[in-house]
């Protein structure tokens, strides 16, 4: 396939292979500086040479100097790599922290979010990122900006596993983005620094928030607001999540976050604006340098996220591929603005965003030109629709299998709402950055402002409407990495096989299918073996799930909403079906018991309990009872008050007795002997 006869494609996958190197294992700085020094001083030794018709030493140093380079890079980004990261602090109680607003994140019901780099600490320099939760106050719930400083009294706190199984896991996600503590303030807990550095990130930022104060003075509605921000400036903390479940359900999402569809769309309408000026001598050159500056001039207005970063420098590139005015270097492009992302930032790679957005638009360069030769309609109409049809289907194929790993579901009608809202977006777009501007200048006249509201509101009523089609929206779709990774080599070898149906190339296709059917059939038979037994966290409820092959029951105190943990479940193990029932308060469990004590403060009449659980704070003298009873182990849920957990442990620790807190080490589950239970 051509597209790996690039050498940009190649050392790419081998920065890729790099980063993926240094991120689940930690080498030493010093030793990778070393290795990347030797293996370019040996190929530099291997140029002066210059033989050729020889084994290929060249190729494989330089492969091998790119994935050391990803290595190195990888550990640099690493904030614990460097010796003054606060974690190498010793921090057993309150200190004071002077730390600077990186990213304002959404705030949720009690607190304000951001993600702030440390720069003192007890007055001495310091790195790293942390997390910061500022608790909310009711009276004053004004925002912090990017580039503020802050002088704050805080413990660094351990971000914890996931409380119950297959779980969202908060600690991997940010240690994605170097960020492995948090600090938590109460509210005006903290001073801010009248003076503080500005840096580029915070001058984008805050010209974005102001731009957003002045949209809010407008008559726009609330939801057709909240879309605009969205759409045009990459805010998205204002959307309800009932209109954001409308836009993934009818698979537009990607039309609320500013990416590549947008910087695409932008960059056609810039090179059909501009194109009189390639009339004037250097004409095309004069017209790429203004592309590219009003493109990072949408950026810096977007506020310089990292996905609007990506999608600019991502279509930079392509724009001087189009200066080039060679379409077989498209791939070549590509691959070297992903090279350059990565080089810059390599922990992007794990982002969802830079995910998503390279599998759409490499699936596009690669399938759509096959489905344009497979069928091209000689109306204009049907062969716009059809151009429109083509790349929605090709970026849906290119990011299906990520959206069945992450989000498990598809949205069958995607090519319904893109062939609605897409050919209209150029339009939406257009007249959005029109409001921009005439809204920073204080001139945006009501008329407009009406007009765009109600363009917006049927957008989403389109949207809606496509939503509502839940016999079309495919959810709960079990789907692992494995999978993945083998749905991404049948859609590679599927592409090949329609540009050279070769035998090898078939039997290739059959091989990775039949591996992936096998693995499926592997996954299913495991599951018929499977049985768990496992006590989950949940505040003010008590619960238990009892997993057998692919039936799930779930024992609870009442019948309060579990939806999102037991969706979890069902998806991780593979489950069909559900039962629910009520709690009891004596189990057996292969051959040991369990006993449950709750609000009634009921004590058993056997000794040498295996398990006893305690449930909804019952007032018992815990001592007393572990020298009556003599239980084994003490299990602690999420049902008890807080002060009440405290007390127990330390009376387990004083009597030497194993306890398990769900609410400190989340989800319990029980060792089974045999297949008996009741």
């Amino acid at each position: 396939m051509k597209l790996f006869n690039f050498v940009s494609v190649k050392l790419t996958l081998c920065l890729i292979t790099g980063i993926l190197l240094g991120f689940y294992f930690l080498i030493p700085l010093k030793i990778l500086g070393f290795i990347v020094i030797t293996l370019i001083l040996i190929l530099y030794l291997i140029y002066l040479k210059n033989k050729r018709n020889t084994f290929p030493y060249f190729d494989i140093v330089s492969y091998l100097s790119i994935i050391g380079l990803g290595l190195f890079i990888t550990t640099l980004a690493n904030p614990k790599s460097l010796s003054s990261h606060y974690s190498y602090q010793n921090i057993s109680t309150d200190a004071v922290w002077k730390v600077k607003i990186r990213e304002v994140l959404k705030p949720n019901s009690f607190s304000d979010n951001y993600i702030v780099e440390a720069e003192a600490l007890e007055e001495e320099p310091i790195t790293g990122k942390l997390f910061l939760s500022i608790q909310k106050d009711s009276i004053d719930s004004s925002l912090l900006l990017v580039d503020d400083e802050l002088w704050l009294v805080s413990s660094e706190i351990t971000f914890g596993e996931p409380l119950n199984p297959h779980q969202f896991n908060f600690k991997s996600y940010l240690k994605q983005q170097g960020v492995y503590h948090q600090l938590r303030v109460a509210p005006k807990a903290y001073y801010k620094t009248v003076k503080s550095k500005t840096t580029l990130l915070g001058l984008a930022s805050n010209f974005r928030e102001r731009l957003i104060e002045k949209l809010h003075k407008a008559p726009f509605g609330s939801e057709e607001l909240s879309i605009i921000q969205a759409l045009l400036l990459g805010q998205r903390n204002d959307i309800t999540s009932n209109t954001y479940d409308n836009y993934k359900d009818a698979g537009a999402v990607h039309i609320l976050a500013v990416s590549g569809l947008h910087v695409g769309i932008i960059l056609l309408l810039l090179q059909f604006l501009l194109n009189p000026l390639e009339l004037l001598p250097k004409g095309k050159t004069v017209k790429l340098v203004i592309i590219l500056l009003l493109l990072w001039a949408f950026a810096f207005v977007a506020g310089l996220s990292p996905s609007i970063f990506r999608a600019v420098m991502m279509f930079s590139f392509i724009a001087y591929a189009m200066y080039l005015n060679r379409p077989s270097n498209t791939f070549n492009i590509l691959a070297l603005s992903m090279f350059f992302i990565l080089l810059l930032k390599p922990l992007v790679l794990f982002h969802l965003g830079f995910q998503m957005s390279y599998a759409a638009v490499f699936s596009i360069v690669l399938i759509y030109p096959k489905l344009q030769r497979f069928w091209y309609p000689e109306h204009w109409f049907l062969r716009r629709a059809w151009q429109l049809l083509s790349v929605s289907c090709a970026a849906q194929l290119g990011v299906l299998p990520l959206s069945l790993f992450y989000f498990h579901q598809f949205p069958s009608l995607f090519f319904i709402s893109n062939l609605v809202v897409i050919p209209f977006l150029g339009i939406i777009l257009g007249i959005g950055i029109l409001v921009l501007v005439l809204a920073q200048l204080d001139t945006l006249p009501d008329t407009l402002v009406l007009a765009y509201n109600y363009l917006i509101g049927k957008m989403n009523t389109v949207i809606a409407w496509v939503a509502q089609q839940e016999a079309f929206v495919f959810r709960d779709i079990p789907f692992d990495q494995i999978q993945l990774l083998l749905s991404y080599a049948l859609i590679m070898i599927f592409i090949i096989i329609v540009s050279k149906a070769t035998f090898k190339n078939i039997s290739w296709f059959l091989i990775v299918l039949f591996t992936f059917q096998s693995w499926v059939i592997y996954s299913e038979r495991k599951l018929s073996k499977t049985e768990q037994f496992i006590l989950g966290h949940q505040t003010a409820h008590t619960f238990f799930l009892h997993q057998i092959g692919d039936d799930l029951s779930v024992l609870e105190s009442n019948q309060k909403p579990l939806k999102r943990i037991i969706n979890n479940f069902k998806i991780g193990e593979r489950i069909n079906s559900i039962s629910r029932d009520s709690l009891q308060n004596v189990y057996r469990i292969g051959s040991k018991s369990l006993f449950i004590i709750d609000s009634l403060n009921v004590l058993p009449n056997q000794n040498n309990l295996d398990y006893f659980l305690l449930t909804q704070s019952p007032q018992l003298n815990l001592v007393r009872v572990i020298d009556r009873l003599h239980p084994k182990m003490i299990l602690i849920d999420g049902s008890n008050y807080k002060s009440y957990v405290t007390r127990w442990k330390e009376t387990c620790i004083k009597k030497e007795i194993p306890f398990h807190y769900t609410g400190e080490k989340g989800a319990y589950y029980f060792e089974l002997e045999s297949s008996n239970f009741n």
